[in-house]
């Protein structure tokens, strides 16, 4: 099945990435610097936090190794997140002083909404990192937003479970393993893909994009569909525990799935009883 894949980046697009270090972990500026690789060139890094405080031990280990500048911010009051200001401060100079294609933000705090609305009136795209919890304002507001925390740290090591946990385990193992059997039979976990299609807002989405990107045979080109859901919202399929735009649309379930002869698959709206039984292109 065909990938989708976003426009190809010119290796010349000039990308700022602006890191809320209190907001996100540095074990995830490696996948980070990764994903921007997609879009162009992180030629300005920047991250900044006040370096003289604990928390931030783990990102100063990391400044070095991937050239990014630290901007020192004290802060000047209890309970005020100077760094904010700061960051923004520097994204409007940056906007105005330099010559850039996109701006990165790094953050899962949605007081950044108003400064990515600003950057992305003044014809910027905005690539956005942060947790789950990040709020709906700042992920809608992205050109997209990839969650950070759908990824697991690969540096890090699995976790093991205590000696002693272990052998409790191994003796109760023989015992529950006939009733743990017969209760996952009877209560079989639920399918990613139903989940998915009780998502309200991705289901409206993915159908608006087939709708828009279909011809008058009902089908829509998967590309096309997929560019046309990345048009509506910052919609990352990773994020959704698929890899990409086909995959995203044959889990959900609604969509009927046609697989061409030379490679190129197509998406058309199960509901539309008017589509044709195959596409015509």
């Amino acid at each position: 099945m065909e990938d989708y894949q976003p426009a190809a980046p010119a290796p010349d697009r000039r990308i700022a990435l602006l890191i809320d270090a209190d907001n996100v972990s540095h074990s995830k500026i490696a996948l980070i610097l990764a994903e921007l690789s997609k879009y162009g060139t992180a030629n300005i890094r920047r991250a900044y936090g006040d370096w003289g405080s604990a928390g931030l031990k783990g990102w100063r280990e990391k400044l070095h190794a991937f050239a990014i500048r630290p901007i020192q911010q004290f802060s000047y009051s209890a309970g005020k997140n100077a760094t904010d200001i700061a960051l923004v401060i520097d994204a409007m100079e940056l906007l105005y002083t330099q010559k850039l294609d996109g701006f990165c933000i790094a953050s899962s705090d949605a007081d950044f909404t108003p400064l990515v609305m600003q950057l992305k009136a003044n014809g910027h795209d905005v690539y956005g990192f942060g947790e789950r919890k990040t709020p709906d304002p700042f992920v809608n507001a992205c050109t997209t937003f990839l969650y950070l925390d759908s990824f697991d740290d690969p540096a890090a090591p699995a976790p093991a479970a205590p000696p002693t946990e272990k052998r409790k385990s191994e003796g109760k193992a023989a015992a529950t393993g006939a009733k743990a059997k017969t209760k996952a039979e009877a209560s079989p976990p639920k399918s990613p893909g139903k989940v998915l299609a009780q998502d309200a807002t991705l289901v409206t989405i993915l159908r608006g994009a087939v709708e828009a990107a279909a011809w008058d045979d009902g089908w829509a080109s998967m590309p096309a569909a997929g560019s046309a859901a990345k048009r509506q919202a910052s919609i990352d399929p990773r994020n959704y525990g698929v890899r990409n735009f086909p995959d995203l649309f044959e889990a959900i379930g609604l969509f009927d799935i046609y697989k061409g002869e030379n490679g190129h698959s197509f998406v058309a709206d199960k509901r539309n009883k008017d589509k044709a039984a195959r596409p015509s292109r």
